[in-house]
């Protein structure tokens, strides 16, 4: 601050001075009042070049994480409807089997043994149904040619693969091809379906796994998620509390500095005194 020299009053260095605080006051004000009204430490990128620019990282990844959360709620609803297929594949296994244990006896004549056989059919074609039926936007669910990647994290490489080793169709349980027309047939045929309903039961275990372990992620993005959060709240966001406090201040250094300016202005007024 250049040195006041009151006898010299073609320049008044000490009004330049006061009016050079004022406006460094009145500056420091609008970064407060701006922080205040915003909620934001950094409102534009001169406020801190360093901090814009990693908030922005952490704030880009808070936004990935979120949407990779929203991906495993997606795919774990994926995984419910295809559940539901399979559980409903077991049920009619179940009654199948009831039919087949049936016909395993020889107290059942021809006339039964058909009316079994054409139930068993009709109960398959419905397992081929519920294959065919059971989709995700238009892709078949519980077969052995589809298999879904799912993306799990924030970064482009965060990806989780979920398929099932077999299909579940009449044809793949090698239950389609019905023989219930003696006893030893229909026992025979009832060692198949215990053998599809082990597969199903796989199945379904395989489900179980796989919503396990998205729910695990799913755990750990929602902690990293607050994490980063937090990370960008400090650095990118406002502390009220100290940003009032500084308002205040600079509101009365804003006051003091236009008094002194003020003053200033009137000082070399005392030079004439020296005219009398």
């Amino acid at each position: 601050m250049a040195t006041v020299d009151f006898t010299r009053i073609n320049t008044n260095i000490a009004a330049l001075n006061s009016l050079n605080t004022l406006r460094d006051v009145n500056k420091n004000l609008a970064i407060a009042q701006t922080r205040l009204a915003t909620g934001r430490r950094i409102n534009e990128a001169a406020d801190d070049p360093a901090g814009l620019t990693l908030s922005t990282k952490f704030d880009v990844r808070a936004q990935g994480l979120q949407v990779a959360m929203d991906n495993i709620g997606d795919a774990k609803n994926l995984l419910a409807v295809g559940e539901g297929g399979l559980n409903k594949i077991n049920e009619i296994l179940a009654k199948m089997r009831a039919k087949a244990e049936a016909a395993a006896s020889d107290t059942l004549g021809s006339t039964e043994r058909d009316t079994i056989k054409q139930d068993l059919e009709n109960f398959a074609k419905e397992i081929d149904d519920i294959v065919n039926t059971t989709t995700w936007n238009g892709l078949k669910l519980i077969n052995s040619t589809t298999s879904w990647t799912f993306h799990t994290g924030a970064s482009s490489t965060d990806t989780t693969t979920w398929a099932l080793s077999y299909g579940h169709s009449s044809g793949d349980l090698a239950i389609s091809s019905i023989d219930v027309s003696s006893a030893a047939n229909a026992a025979s045929y009832m060692d198949k379906l215990d053998t599809a309903i082990a597969s199903v039961s796989a199945s379904l275990a395989n489900i179980g796994a796989m919503v396990a372990r998205l729910t695990f992620k799913e755990d750990n993005l929602a902690t990293a998620k607050v994490n980063t959060e937090a990370a960008f709240n400090r650095i990118r966001n406002a502390d009220m509390a100290a940003e009032q406090l500084s308002a205040v201040k600079f509101q009365i250094l804003q006051q003091t500095a236009i008094a002194m300016l003020a003053q200033a202005n009137t000082a070399p007024q005392s030079i004439l005194q020296l005219m009398r």
